[in-house]
């Protein structure tokens, strides 16, 4: 791949700036001998690893899908990384001034232990779920992109090493032009024709016609028919060849979930997206045990452990944790290797901006049981080229390719970031 002049200066300047950054290439391997530490205590250095400090934090909101929490890490040396968290995060504002204070002065290549340090100071504070997590996600992957930036490494390799080179995308089709079953079955084919080798589109309608209640999610026999109807024609499109998945927010009650799977089995569908919340571990269960149809589900779960009444029951038969919002990539990768050990795949949700989506990859690179990676932005082509400084979260024949530079490996044009800031919110210190 080719790159910029002012692509290969950028990366010249990182290569000699002061600190980690003029490590030799044999501290790879010596990470799985003795240790990160260790490795480093043997590496030459221009200075100790225990001189690496977090000098400050500042953040950014940015529009997108959603809200989108973008986190900066800055370090005595000059060592700048990015994170990003997505949905629960308005408000977060106050939080992140907490987090902040408490992570100035720590070594950021202490991962865990300035994540464990947050979370168990949050123990009173929310820091089971929801927007202290989501946030927190933030954190972690601007904690593992200023590491791999300060080794010289990407993070994959600090995660243990990658299974795959590449990683399959699926392209959600939400936003279709209508929910006509002809029209659909159209957006997936377009898709394929494109590249990708799955799609997914939504089951749940609130518009549908035959609908007797709002707030009720009861399915009525023609909003089934409807769905099978889209999903029949959406299969004859694309043929059997193509994974094809459906998503319905959990929004429908046990009974008509189960209604819902069985009358999809002919489909044979990669999987059917949380049929009822994910909460109730038994119903889903229920429906789980009660079909062929494979069930999946996660996205709005937190931390392993909120993963692991869900895994111990194999009440799905696939999980979807979202990278920027259960914890972050050292929890999705905890998250990924339990699940291997009941033998179910790893599919995570996904809806955030190439940085966050390149931080994924390298998760999905680092686990045996990656099944596929969700891919949001169809309908926000514009923004999401011109989001990164290069091409390397491009995709390509319906995969990225995971890329070998410092960190996440993808850097965001801040400009651009503030073209899309949400108003009134904090952009990186100002307002």
């Amino acid at each position: 791949m080719l790159y910029s002049q002012k692509t290969q200066q950028r990366t010249a300047s990182l290569l000699s700036r002061r600190g980690f950054l003029g490590m030799t290439s044999g501290i790879g391997a010596s990470c799985y001998l003795g240790g990160l530490s260790e490795a480093l205590a043997n590496t030459p250095q221009a200075s100790a690893p225990s001189d690496l400090k977090i000098t400050d934090v500042d953040w950014a909101y940015m529009r997108g899908h959603g809200v989108h929490l973008l986190v900066r890490i800055h370090t005595n040396q000059g060592v700048v990384g990015m994170g990003e968290g997505i949905d629960a995060v308005r408000g977060s504002s106050g939080l992140m001034e907490w987090f902040r204070d408490q992570m100035i002065g720590e070594n950021p290549l202490n991962v865990d232990r300035v994540w464990e340090k947050l979370r168990r100071r949050g123990i009173f504070h929310g820091a089971q779920a929801g927007m202290f997590v989501a946030a927190l996600s933030g954190v972690d992957l601007a904690l593992w992109d200023t590491t791999g930036k300060a080794l010289g490494l990407p993070v994959y390799q600090l995660l243990g090493g990658k299974f795959r080179d590449k990683i399959r995308m699926y392209c959600d089709t939400g936003g279709a032009r209508s929910e006509r079953p002809e029209d659909l079955a159209q957006g997936a084919r377009e898709k394929i024709d494109m590249g990708f080798t799955a799609v997914k589109f939504d089951l749940d309608n609130a518009a549908d016609p035959d609908r007797w209640d709002t707030f009720n999610w009861t399915a009525s026999n023609s909003e089934i028919d409807h769905m099978v109807a889209k999903v029949a024609a959406t299969r004859e499109a694309i043929g059997t060849k193509y994974d094809l998945m459906c998503d319905c927010h959990g929004r429908y009650d046990l009974h008509s979930a189960m209604r819902i799977a069985k009358q999809l089995e002919p489909y044979r569908l990669h999987f059917l997206e949380e049929p009822v919340p994910a909460e109730s571990v038994d119903a889903m269960a229920e429906i789980t045990h009660s079909t062929s149809t494979p069930i999946c589900a996660g996205e709005n779960l937190y931390l392993r452990y909120g993963f692991r009444d869900l895994l111990e029951q194999q009440a799905v038969d696939m999980i979807m944790p979202d990278i920027q919002k259960c914890g972050g990539l050292s929890e999705a990768r905890k998250i990924a290797n339990l699940a291997e050990t009941y033998y179910i795949p790893f599919s995570p949700h996904n809806v955030v901006s190439p940085l966050g989506t390149m931080a994924s990859c390298h998760v999905c690179a680092s686990v045996p049981n990656f099944s596929v990676l969700e891919w949001h932005w169809a309908g926000r082509l514009e923004q999401w080229n011109a989001l990164p400084t290069t091409d390397d979260a491009t995709i390509r024949d319906g995969h990225i390719t995971l890329t070998d530079k410092p960190g996440i490996g993808i850097d965001l044009d801040l400009d651009v970031v503030r073209k899309y800031a949400v108003e009134g919110w904090p952009v990186f210190g100002k307002i």
